[in-house]
C-alpha cells in the first residue's frame, strides 16, 4: 500500500504527461498520445502539444477522430485498430449509458446494436469527404427511429449527436474540419466494425497511467458510462492500490516508481481548454475549491488553464489581434511574484508558436 497526498499526485501526473520538462520529440512520439489530446477549440491541440514539446506541432502520423465520450481527439493513426476495440461498449448496459439522452429516450433498449447500425451507416455514406450536415442527413435515414429526434427548425429527423459521435470511430470517420464548414471523411484503411470489446483493461490502464491514481468512478465518467460497467471489467492484475489522502485508488504497477520519485515541478505552462491534464474526473484534487473549479470547467466556453509550479494558478483566453499577434488575457487565482509573472509572459511565446502568430501579448486582469 502506498499513501500519498494531493501534491504528490499532481507531481506524478505532470511528469507522466510530459509537462515537467519540454522535450524535442515529434508529437506522435509523445507518451500522452496514448491517451489522446481532445480538440476543444481551433488550435487547442496544437497548444497542448506545444506545452510538451518544442517540435513542430504538425505530424502526419496523427489524425482527429471521435474517441473517448465521442469527443474529437488527436490520436496516432497506428493506434486506431486497437483503440476502436477498446472503446467499443462492453455490453448493452454500457452502450445504453453512453448514449443516454433526453432527445432519444428509447435508444437505450438497442444497446450495442445502436453502435453497430450507426457505424455501418457511416461506412455506407462516407465514400469521400462530405459536409457534416449532409452526413448527418444520410446516416439518419439508415438508422432506427429510436436513435433520431424531430428537429423543428428544419422539419426533419436527425440522429442524436452523442450516438453518431460515439460510433464514429467504428464507422471509419475522420474529423476533417469543425465549425461552420465542418467536414467528415473516411479513414484510409479503417479498422472493421468490432464484433465485441477487446482491450478495455488496457484502456483503463492508460487512463490510470496518465490521470491516476484513480478508481472505477473516475474512469467511468471519463468514458461516459456507469461505475457498475467499469467495475465489471476492472483489471484483476497489474495494478497497485494507492491511498490518496485516505481515498482508495489504483495505479499501474509500472508507474509506482514515478509516483514516488517525480521531482516537484517548477515553471509555467499554458494549457488549452480540455488539455489532457484537465481530463481527470477528480476535479476536487486538480483544483481545490468549488468556485475555482467553476472558473476552469464551465457549462459553455471553457478557458485555458495556467499551470504554475505544479498548480492550476489561473485561467486564460486568447484572441487574435490581426494576423501576427495573439492577445492572452489572464486571470490568476492569487497574487504571483514578479519572477513568476516574467515566466508567464516568456512562456506565452509557446502559445503564439502553436497558433502561428509572431508574438503574444499577455494582459493581466
Amino acid at each position: 500500500m502506498i499513501d500519498v497526498d494531493r501534491e504528490r499526485v499532481m507531481t506524478y501526473r505532470i511528469a507522466a504527461q510530459g509537462l515537467a520538462d519540454r522535450s524535442g520529440d515529434r508529437p506522435a512520439d509523445l507518451p500522452v498520445l496514448d491517451l489522446g489530446v481532445q480538440e476543444y477549440t481551433p488550435d487547442s491541440t496544437r497548444v497542448a502539444l506545444a506545452a510538451r514539446t518544442g517540435a513542430e506541432p504538425a505530424d502526419d502520423r496523427l489524425v482527429t477522430v471521435w474517441a473517448a465520450r465521442g469527443a474529437p481527439h488527436l490520436h496516432r493513426r497506428a493506434d486506431l485498430p486497437d483503440l476502436v476495440e477498446q472503446l467499443w461498449p462492453v455490453g448493452d448496459d454500457d452502450a445504453a449509458a453512453r448514449i443516454k439522452s433526453g432527445q432519444i429516450p428509447d435508444a437505450g433498449r438497442l444497446g450495442v446494436e445502436a453502435f453497430t447500425v450507426t457505424a455501418t451507416a457511416f461506412r455506407e455514406v462516407l465514400t469521400g469527404p462530405i459536409p457534416r450536415g449532409e452526413a448527418s442527413t444520410e446516416v439518419s435515414r439508415r438508422v432506427p427511429a429510436e436513435l433520431t429526434y424531430e428537429c423543428r427548425a428544419c422539419g426533419a429527423r436527425h440522429i442524436a449527436g452523442n450516438v453518431w459521435q460515439h460510433a464514429g470511430l467504428a464507422g471509419g470517420v475522420e474529423v476533417v474540419s469543425r465549425g461552420r464548414d465542418a467536414m467528415l471523411g473516411p479513414l484510409p484503411d479503417a479498422p472493421p466494425v468490432p464484433a465485441a470489446n477487446r482491450g478495455v483493461e488496457h484502456l483503463i490502464g492508460t487512463y490510470l497511467r496518465f490521470l491516476g491514481p484513480a478508481g472505477p468512478s473516475e474512469v467511468a465518467r471519463y468514458l461516459g458510462t456507469t461505475t457498475t460497467a467499469i467495475k465489471a471489467v476492472w483489471p484483476s492484475a497489474g495494478l497497485t492500490e494507492v491511498r490518496v489522502e485516505g481515498r482508495r485508488a489504483w495505479l499501474p504497477e509500472s508507474a509506482t516508481a514515478l509516483l514516488e520519485s517525480a521531482p516537484a515541478p517548477r515553471g509555467v505552462r499554458w494549457l488549452p481548454p480540455m488539455d489532457p491534464l484537465l481530463q481527470a474526473r477528480d476535479r476536487d484534487l486538480l483544483v481545490p475549491g468549488r468556485e475555482r473549479q467553476k472558473e476552469v470547467w464551465r457549462v459553455l466556453g471553457n478557458p485555458g488553464a495556467l499551470l504554475v509550479d505544479g498548480e492550476i494558478a489561473g485561467v486564460w483566453r486568447a484572441r487574435m489581434a490581426g494576423r501576427r499577434r495573439v492577445d492572452l488575457t489572464v486571470t490568476t487565482f492569487g497574487k504571483l511574484t514578479g519572477a513568476r509573472i516574467g515566466q508567464i509572459e516568456e512562456e506565452a511565446a509557446q502559445v503564439a508558436r502553436a497558433r502561428g502568430a509572431d508574438e503574444a501579448r499577455v494582459i493581466h486582469e
